[in-house]
């Protein structure tokens, strides 16, 4: 998590973003030899490679266009992004909408939001101290910090803030109801996790 935050570019962010995505995947499996533990771990990791192919392409497409990976240098180009569409299967689009997009995806997947949530609750199949880490201080704040961390390329891309307000808006009401009709303890945490990080998200 800390390679993620103190990350000057985007390989430092990726590389970050996987060690923290795979340490996760190996605690929610800790206990290897329960079944619901072993399909919780394996929803977390399939869920958040979803996530990584957006991330990943949106890095992709930044190097391409930019010619840099660096946070400082391609937030200097991005005035001279604005105008630039792309045709992708007959349809044309901009630019920046598309890569703010792409990072969303591998935002919300990281960070649990609708329709990309549903792993979270069942990562509470590991102990409760790696429920906690996971749930207050790595991953799923991870996405939030990145969205944060590259509201320059956001701010260009109004649509695309409002998708991702409607997201977050559906994601702390939703989950919040859902939280309502839980008996078990830990799921109660979990998707009022989820419902605090769509207030994030709104924000």
């Amino acid at each position: 998590m800390l390679l993620i935050v103190f990350a000057d570019n985007f390989l430092q962010l990726f590389i970050g973003w996987e060690l923290v995505g795979l340490s996760s995947y190996l605690l929610i499996g800790f206990w290897y030899k329960k079944e619901s533990a072993i399909k919780a771990n394996l929803k977390a990791f399939i869920v958040n490679r979803i996530g990584d192919i957006g991330l990943l392409l949106g890095v992709i497409m930044i190097f391409v266009f930019s010619n840099t990976l660096n946070y400082n240098e391609f937030f200097l180009v991005l005035p001279n992004l604005i105008n630039i569409n792309i045709s992708i299967l007959g349809f044309s689009l901009d630019l920046l909408p598309l890569i703010s997009l792409l990072l969303f995806i591998g935002a919300s997947a990281k960070s649990a939001q609708i329709p990309l949530h549903f792993w979270l609750p069942d990562s509470m199949e590991g102990p409760t101290p790696i429920s906690a880490l996971i749930h207050a201080a790595t991953m799923v704040t991870a996405g939030i910090f990145m969205v944060a961390r590259l509201s320059p390329l956001y701010d260009l891309s109004s649509y695309v803030l409002d998708i991702i307000l409607y997201i977050g808006i559906l994601t702390a009401f939703l989950m919040g109801l859902v939280a309502l009709i839980q008996n078990d303890k830990k799921r109660i945490i979990a998707y009022s996790t989820i419902s605090q990080l769509g207030y994030m998200t709104v924000a």
